[in-house]
């Protein structure tokens, strides 16, 4: 099957699926597709950049990444859950805090051995199993972000925010660098995307935000984004998600990997496809909660 269809079959699958979670399913649904989603994640970066020194790290890394989702459903469920006598505990600095003793505790022990664990592969794991989680969970506070009366509907909208700028940046970027692609933008990291690329890509992020305003109008009768924030939550998003591309580009580049996995045929791993999504999220996150 050649890249091209493999990235048309896992689009006509992947988006009803992920319509279906995010916007019909109940909140845990998208609890658990993210939990499984940092857990495939988190193995798929600690197998790229550790390999045999982050087998030791592994187990708690992709159980930490799958607990992250939980702690903020947990979180965000007591904070606007109407009638309840629990204390909104910070689980996720909780579990963070956990986290990092554990995988110093795991060094501490095998420092004698022949083969310790090294500080770097230490930092790794932490990113995977703490931080990338926190920013795609992300997509999960958004979702459970309005707790009044009539808020659910905006969170079941606000969700795809994040995912409309990157897809729609990805999409564009992609069809605009293979027709009209001359100058590159960061050979080194990524040989195939182009300054025309770029521009198409923040175009696409603004055509991302417009058709998610368009179809959040009419869902909640009444305009959904003014034409400032379409621009801005666009260019800015598309910005910021094109970063985060490049980012874990990076990381593939100085660790010789070509994906970080095969889960998606055309696409890769995870990491591969949600890589702006995982910038997107926090960024749409704090934005709104700053406006």
């Amino acid at each position: 099957m050649s890249s091209l269809k493999a990235r048309v079959l896992v689009a006509v699958v992947g988006i009803p699926f992920l319509l279906l979670v995010l916007g019909w399913a109940p909140d845990w649904a998208t609890m658990v597709l993210l939990a499984l989603m940092c857990a495939v994640g988190a193995w798929e970066l600690m197998h790229a950049v550790a390999a045999e020194a982050g087998k030791p790290l592994l187990p708690l890394t992709v159980l930490a990444a799958a607990l992250v989702p939980v702690c903020v459903y947990g979180e965000q469920s007591i904070r606007y859950a109407k009638l309840t006598a629990l204390p909104v505990l910070p689980l996720t600095g909780l579990l963070g805090a956990v986290l990092v003793l554990a995988l110093f505790v795991v060094a501490i022990l095998r420092y004698d051995r022949e083969r310790p664990v090294p500080f770097a592969v230490l930092t790794a794991a932490v990113f995977a199993g703490l931080v990338f989680p926190l920013m795609l969970s992300c997509l999960l506070r958004l979702r459970m972000a309005y707790g009044s009366e009539g808020g659910e509907i905006v969170g079941r909208i606000m969700v795809f925010l994040p995912l409309c700028v990157s897809f729609g940046s990805d999409t564009l970027a992609y069809f605009v660098g293979c027709t009209l692609g001359k100058h590159k933008l960061s050979p080194r990291v990524s040989p195939k995307k182009s300054v025309e690329g770029a521009v198409g890509g923040l175009i696409g992020g603004v055509l991302g935000t417009l058709l998610l305003t368009w179809i959040g109008a009419h869902i909640i009768t009444d305009a959904f984004m003014g034409p400032r924030e379409i621009l801005f939550f666009g260019l800015v998003g598309s910005a910021v998600s094109q970063i985060g591309d490049l980012s874990f580009s990076v990381i593939k580049r100085e660790f010789g990997v070509k994906d970080y996995g095969h889960l998606l045929p055309g696409h890769g791993g995870i990491l591969d496809r949600f890589d702006s999504v995982t910038f997107a999220a926090p960024f749409v996150w704090l934005l709104l909660q700053l406006l």
